[in-house]
Parts: C-alpha cells; sequence; structure tokens
C-alpha cells in the first residue's frame, strides 16, 4: 500500500514538474515573439511613411518648371521640393535641372508617382521604384510614363529622399492609329486621343495668274482629327491634314495659287507617289485649348505615308 501511495506521489510531483517546465518555456518564447511583431509594426509604420513621402512630392512635381531663369527656378524648387528631399540633393539638382524630375512642357506634365515596390535596405532607409505618371491637358488622359527609382532615408525624426535616379519613358502598349487608305497614310495619336472623330472640310486655291487672280481653281480635302473632349461650347483643337495632288503641290510651289491670307503657304509633312500631306498655316492662330499638345504631337512626326 506505502508502495502504491509512493508511486501516485512521484507521478504528481512529476506532472507538476513538467507543468512548470513548459510554462518556463512559454514564458521563455513569449518575448522573442512580441519583439518580432513590433518589429513587424515598425516596418509597416516606416513603409506607409515613406510611401506617404514619395506621393506627396510626386504631386509637387508639375509646379517646379524645369525650364524657368535660374532664380525662379531655384525659389520654386525650394519651396516645393525643400520638404521633402535632404539639402544635398536639392543642391545637385539647382546646378543640373535638366536631370532633376519636374515639368518639362506645358503638356504633358507630371501629376504623380505610382509605386510600384518599396524595398527595406536597412533600418534607416528604403528603395522606392514606381513611374511618373505625366498627363495631357484633357481630364484623365495619360501622356506618359516615365521609371523613378528613389532612395529614403531617415534624417533624425523624418524621412527624405536622398537619391533619385530616372530611367526612360515606357511604350505605349495600346498605341491609336487613324489609318486612311483613301489617300495613303497613317496618324499615331496618344492614349488621351482614345475615341477621337473625324471631320472632312476642303481647301480652295485661289489663282495668282493674268485673269485668274481671286478665282478659286484648285480644291482638295481637309481632314481633321477631333479630340474626343471637344463641344460646340468648349471647342479644342483639331489636327487639320490637307491632301494635295503630286501636281497641286507643284502649283503651289510655283506660286500659281495661294490658299488663306496668311503670307506663308502650308506645311509639307509627308507624301507618297500620289499625295502631299500637309499641315495648314497659322491653324491654330487662335490658340484654342489643347494647341500645346497638338503641337507636341506633331513633333514626334506622327504622319507615316505610304505608296498606292
Amino acid at each position: 500500500m506505502k508502495k502504491h501511495l509512493m508511486m501516485i506521489l512521484m507521478l504528481l510531483l512529476s506532472i507538476s514538474l513538467l507543468g512548470c517546465m513548459s510554462q518556463g518555456n512559454q514564458a521563455g518564447l513569449n518575448p522573442g515573439e512580441g519583439e518580432r511583431q513590433e518589429e513587424e509594426r515598425t516596418d509597416e509604420s516606416n513603409e506607409a511613411a515613406v510611401a506617404d513621402l514619395v506621393e506627396a512630392f510626386g504631386t509637387k512635381l508639375q509646379t517646379v518648371s524645369l525650364l524657368a531663369p535660374e532664380d525662379v527656378l531655384e525659389k520654386s524648387m525650394q519651396e516645393n521640393y525643400a520638404e521633402f528631399v535632404s539639402p544635398a540633393l536639392l543642391e545637385k539638382w539647382l546646378k543640373d535641372p535638366l536631370h532633376a524630375p519636374g515639368r518639362m512642357t506645358s503638356s504633358p506634365w507630371p501629376e504623380r508617382i505610382d509605386i510600384q515596390n518599396i524595398e527595406k535596405l536597412s533600418e534607416a532607409a528604403y528603395k522606392v521604384q514606381g513611374a511618373i505618371i505625366e498627363v495631357t491637358s484633357a481630364e484623365e488622359g495619360i501622356g506618359a510614363k516615365r521609371s523613378i527609382t528613389l532612395t529614403v532615408e531617415k534624417a533624425e525624426e523624418h524621412w527624405l529622399i536622398t537619391d533619385v535616379n530616372m530611367g526612360d519613358y515606357a511604350e505605349s502598349g495600346t498605341a491609336i492609329v487613324y489609318k486612311n487608305t483613301q489617300y495613303g497614310f497613317s496618324f499615331s495619336l496618344p492614349e488621351s486621343w482614345q475615341g477621337y472623330s473625324i471631320v472632312n472640310d476642303k481647301w480652295e486655291g485661289l489663282g495668282l495668274g493674268a485673269g485668274e487672280e481671286g478665282k478659286v481653281i484648285e480644291t482638295g480635302s481637309i481632314i481633321s482629327i477631333r479630340h474626343p473632349a471637344w463641344t460646340a461650347e468648349e471647342p479644342r483643337q483639331d489636327i487639320p491634314i490637307m491632301i494635295f495632288t503630286q501636281d497641286q503641290w507643284k502649283s503651289l510651289q510655283e506660286e500659281k495659287f495661294h490658299i488663306g491670307a496668311a503670307p506663308m503657304g502650308p506645311k509639307q509633312l509627308a507624301q507618297n507617289n500620289q499625295y502631299v500631306f500637309a499641315l495648314p498655316a497659322r491653324y491654330n492662330y487662335a490658340f484654342p485649348t489643347g494647341y500645346e499638345e497638338v503641337e507636341e504631337i506633331l513633333e514626334s512626326n506622327p504622319l507615316q505615308a505610304e505608296e498606292l
């Protein structure tokens, strides 16, 4: 009996000791687990702060014109960039503004930075990869995307951008092309022109020779590409394309007739074996909304002629 009692007491003692050891082990693990969770919360907080900084900086890009006079540019950078970037980086940009992010043209212009990835480099440094989104004067019209990589570091209690590298512009995956098979040409447009319309008109050539002066002796087509945001109440700049036969163009160059009152003639854009495609003189004389965007489109050699 005593032996059985002794065995029962030993068994209860063993169970008690195992329980104490288990509690001790759990107590030893909990501090480590708590530290890991605290580190995760800190990382999340830091990433959120870094993201907020980069996104806020992105909204300021449109306010800094990189082609402004030196004194104006310096003031603009100080006012708009100083709270986001380190003094050393700001000084670097002031010495070489063409390698700084900012606004180069009236349209498209940088609207924001879209963040694609945030990588932790150390407890006080992160690398942010994203894209500068440039938009046109049309509402929500994306004109271009340019890759950008930023280094963000913590200085005392504040995060600052300490380095910026800008990459290439992304190729548009959804190019918009107007194709005219009647005259044999195509015209490339930005994505913001999705939903464009075509307006047909005609030009008239007035004679300059004896007995023909002031009389209409030649006519041809004008094909205008119209922006989808155009309305009668708020018209926008069209892209007008004048169509000449090869003989008509030759006669125009020989001043056998003229078009309109402008002292200069139409500007040739391209030609194929049958037609010459030209831009009317002073087509944007009234400076309607969107004329700057059309000028930039035309600078990219968007019209390509095809043999018929």
